[in-house]
């Protein structure tokens, strides 16, 4: 890969102040996902009974919180190999933390009417469309990247080409997903989750746990 020249040096600025608001965007939206579980109702007479029925808020939490760490695993792992941005990368990247913090409020939804059929549809679809952005949005950040000569020189091909092989599986997942969304909810939710541990533990990650 050509090393960069000074003019293309000049016209671009540091990573080191995207990756770090970047990550204070991560932290924070990730962090206000518990502040979604409040005390549940009946607490005073039964208060076991009203913390097990309050299993949909837990699950919304769950996979939103893997859901966001795989969102800031990629993100991270894209940082990493850029030797400097420039305005129409970091423009890329607001968008990005824009749906990244606000995925609490389709949690929200999502908690709130899993398990009512008449609106649970709703919550699943419009859930999954933003966790859809939001890998596009990441994927698209790496190409323009790419394109822009914004990665390192030393970075090889093939930590390129591995990176760009991970966005296409999510892709397709959470499209097939918000389809199934539409008929069956509560299936679609277990997807959400897949995707995330399939970001954060790829196969060859998970073989190495298990073979330990």
């Amino acid at each position: 890969m050509a090393r960069l020249t000074q003019k293309e040096r000049i016209r671009g600025f540091g990573i080191s102040r995207l990756e770090a608001f970047s990550d204070g965007v991560f932290a924070i939206a990730i962090t206000i996902l518990v502040l979604e579980i409040g005390v549940p109702k009946g607490a005073e007479e039964d208060l076991l009974k009203a913390l097990l029925g309050q299993w949909p808020a837990y699950l919304a939490y769950f996979v939103s919180f893997a859901t966001i760490g795989a969102a800031w695993f990629a993100h991270s792992a894209i940082t990493e190999h850029l030797e400097r941005s420039d305005r129409g990368l970091a423009r890329i990247n607001l968008l990005i933390l824009m749906f990244v913090s606000f995925l609490p409020f389709p949690s929200k939804l999502l908690a709130e009417f899993i398990g009512n059929p008449s609106q649970e549809r709703v919550a699943a679809t419009l859930y999954g469309t933003v966790l859809f952005l939001i890998t596009i949005l990441l994927s698209f950040l790496w190409k323009y990247a790419q394109k822009n000569k914004l990665v390192k020189a030393e970075s090889g091909q093939e930590d390129i080409d591995v990176i760009s092989a991970r966005f296409t599986p999510s892709l397709y997942g959470y499209a097939v997903i918000i389809i199934v969304g539409l008929f069956i909810p509560g299936i679609a939710v277990f997807g959400y989750l897949a995707i995330a541990v399939f970001i954060l533990f790829p196969t060859e990650t998970l073989r190495k746990i298990l073979h330990k």
